[in-house]
């Protein structure tokens, strides 16, 4: 039987070379599908209403895709593997093998190689991940281009799970003020290595092939070697946390990174719209983006929750005053309610600062001659005009860290 979705696109001119080994479900809207140079190879599936597909954009090339309410920008290469509820600006390729779910955005030219998995997984323009790797919960930017790009060696992996079974654990690598300008030295992340979430990396950053890394580390231009272990047994304690601040604060750093995005994504990516087609992209990317800070909102706060049962444990074991590591247990969750409040507000306000402003006029006038090609238009901003942007976005964090911190 000949699936009617599919000789509507064929008829539009998007090619199919084995039209009946693809399955399009009912729900998929045939518009939200170019016909302008798009490819869909044999064994392929595509399901969803949000599923959206940008000329150029090729899918199943080495190996059967299945795209599930994924918005795959131009000029998109997504080689083979399971795509669900993930973004890609435009220009990206991604690997045979993959396993993306939600909350995942590749901004313009990131990529990946062959059996990479991520969920919840923002990488800014450039970034490059090797081979079977597992990097969910992350945020990377850094890198000026394709030439100078940050990137991930095979077989690396972040932590994202703790033995006391939460995902309190987003790491950070550079971060948003900075990184949406395009300027910054790129961070390299070692080979058959891997990071403990939550973490922090600052820019131009290396660490070393086969590292684990269990610290910040916010100096930029550092080699990084994660030393391993002596054998060694000692008595485990079951739902108690140590290092409250580490992961407090570190998450603190991660969801008002994200809200500054979030105004960036409305007031600056917004002016690049051009069609019916990017502003559908741009409005998965923001929808996206919501669902990445209400995920580490709800993962905090199931951090915090758990620290009562943490903060019993260790009452049980004293006598007299509190340990430090009790106030911070209460300082966390006491500070928790005050940030939930502040994140929302600060999702909800869509008022431009001064530098928030100056940037927007600049962008406008610079768009005009770049015809609203994101990468270039960023690119050729001069010293004085990206910076506007960068202290607009890291007025926005700081609003919210200098008050949040524990």
């Amino acid at each position: 039987m000949k699936n009617k979705i599919v000789e509507i696109l064929k008829t539009k001119g998007v090619k199919i070379p084995n039209p009946e080994s693809v399955y399009i479900s009912g729900d998929v809207d045939p518009e939200r599908i170019s016909g302008d140079n798009v490819t869909i190879f044999a064994g392929c599936k595509i399901l969803g209403k949000n599923s959206l597909i940008m000329k150029g954009s090729q899918i199943g090339y080495e190996s059967p895709v299945t795209l599930k309410n994924t918005l795959v920008g131009e000029n998109c290469k997504l080689n083979g593997g399971f795509f669900k509820n993930a973004v890609f600006a435009g220009n990206n390729i991604f690997g045979s093998g993959a396993h993306v779910r939600d909350g995942t955005i590749l901004e313009e030219e990131a990529r990946a190689a062959h059996t990479v998995g991520l969920k919840q997984t923002i990488l800014f323009p450039f970034v490059t991940l090797g081979s079977l790797i597992n990097f969910c919960d992350c945020f990377m930017a850094g890198g000026t281009s394709r030439k100078d790009h940050s990137e991930i060696g095979s077989s690396f992996i972040h932590f994202n799970y703790t033995p006391n079974q939460d995902k309190a654990t987003p790491s950070m690598m550079g971060d948003v003020h900075q990184g949406v300008m395009l300027r910054s030295k790129p961070i390299f992340l070692g080979g058959q290595g891997g990071l403990v979430g939550p973490l922090r990396i600052g820019y131009g950053c290396i660490t070393a092939a086969g590292s684990i890394i269990r610290k910040n580390e916010l100096k930029n231009d550092r080699l990084i070697l994660g030393g391993s272990f002596k054998d060694i047994s000692i008595p485990r304690q079951y739902n108690v946390y140590n290092n409250i601040a580490h992961i407090f604060n570190n998450n603190i750093y991660y969801i008002a990174g994200l809200i500054s995005l979030k105004s960036w994504y409305r007031d600056v990516r917004s002016l690049f719209v051009r069609d019916d087609f990017s502003k559908a992209l741009l409005k998965g990317m923001q929808e996206t983006l919501d669902s990445c800070i209400s995920e580490r909102i709800q993962r905090l706060k199931f951090f915090c929750e758990k620290l009562g049962e943490s903060k019993k444990i260790l009452m049980a074991k004293i006598k007299g005053e509190k340990s430090k590591s009790i106030l911070f247990h209460e300082k966390a969750i006491k500070q928790f309610e005050y940030a939930d409040k502040i994140f929302k507000a600060e999702c909800e306000n869509s008022n431009l600062n001064r530098f928030g402003k100056q940037f927007v006029k600049i962008l406008e006038k610079k768009i005009n001659i770049n015809q609203k090609n994101y990468i270039k238009t960023i690119q050729n901003l001069e010293p004085d005009e990206y910076e506007k942007g960068s202290i607009w976005l890291f007025d926005i964090e700081f609003a919210m860290v200098k008050k949040l911190l524990i």
